[in-house]
């Protein structure tokens, strides 16, 4: 047996854990909408997310001391304050804002170009060409979202759909930016180092919201807080970072084309939500769309 024969075993179970863990990244995302809207049961939109950010700033730090992380070069202080502005605050903030009027397959559909838009910052950021189709794929998809909303909101776009568009940029930039420093540390010190940059911030925002907004604890609510906070904060993040590592940003944001579908199962089977019959066909229009931009920007 020659060497190269030995080494596929492992590489082979080294690509299916991967998968696996990338895919868990993806349902755990999925939930995030959900859970909000449990949350929200419990608590007012500001609580909700400052509470949020606390929980998993608790767990990050927990984890970076344990392992005894030592703290990032100074050069990378400037990229995690954008990470923490976009992943940490700005996303969370808006798309809880937006739930309190949206339903989360509404929100599904609208965030779903959030591959798409993470794409066109990073062609932005790093000085790349992307092909031409890339650039129509780009512009069908984002054609598509803007006609459902505005479709869904009965000819006008709603305040709902504008924070979903100003967490599309956000968080877009803030993957962007992430992308890049986990090409320089590993990607769970790149949101743990978020997280914890903005604990001092998330722990006034806590005692302010929570002495101004009325706080009624239910089951949901206190599930849907803690799954925002370590499902898809921080789990969910580490889970996907390690699996992307294993194989391949290109493969796994494969994966990550299941996740508004998966939203949608969800808000139906978790909050009895009722689908427009607009809503899966968008879905799949802009998943379709996506796909191209994956194939033509390789």
């Amino acid at each position: 047996m020659t060497a190269q024969d030995s080494a596929t075993p492992s590489t082979s179970i080294a690509v299916s854990s991967g998968t696996l863990l990338a895919a868990l990244g993806v349902v755990a995302f999925s939930l995030t909408f959900p859970s909000t809207v449990w949350g929200l049961e419990s608590f007012g939109p500001w609580s909700l997310v400052a509470v949020r950010s606390v929980l998993a700033a608790l767990i990050a730090g927990g984890f970076l001391l344990a392992l005894r992380v030592p703290l990032p070069e100074r050069r990378h202080w400037a990229g995690l304050v954008v990470v923490a502005g976009g992943v940490v605050v700005g996303f969370p903030l808006l798309t809880t804002l937006a739930l309190k009027t949206s339903t989360t397959s509404h929100a599904a559909v609208v965030v779903g170009l959030l591959p798409l838009t993470t794409a066109v910052f990073a062609a932005v950021r790093t000085g790349r060409r992307p092909s031409r189709t890339f650039w129509l794929a780009a512009l069908a998809g984002a054609a598509v979202v803007i006609v459902f909303t505005v479709q869904q909101s009965g000819g006008a776009l709603q305040t709902g759909d504008l924070y979903l568009f100003g967490a599309l940029l956000v968080c877009a930039a803030g993957y962007t930016e992430g992308g890049r420093l986990a090409r320089l540390m590993p990607g769970w010190q790149v949101i743990g180092w978020a997280l914890t940059l903005c604990l001092p911030l998330s722990l006034a925002g806590s005692v302010l919201a929570l002495s101004t907004e009325p706080v009624r604890l239910t089951a949901h609510g206190v599930i849907g807080l803690l799954w925002v906070a370590a499902g898809s904060t921080f789990c969910g993040l580490y889970v996907w970072y390690r699996g992307m590592a294993s194989i391949g940003i290109a493969r796994a944001s494969q994966l990550q084309l299941a996740q508004p579908l998966l939203t949608l199962v969800w808000s139906v089977s978790l909050l009895g939500e009722r689908l427009s019959p607009a809503a899966p066909v968008a879905a799949v229009a802009v998943l379709v769309c996506i796909a191209v931009t994956q194939r033509a920007r390789i």
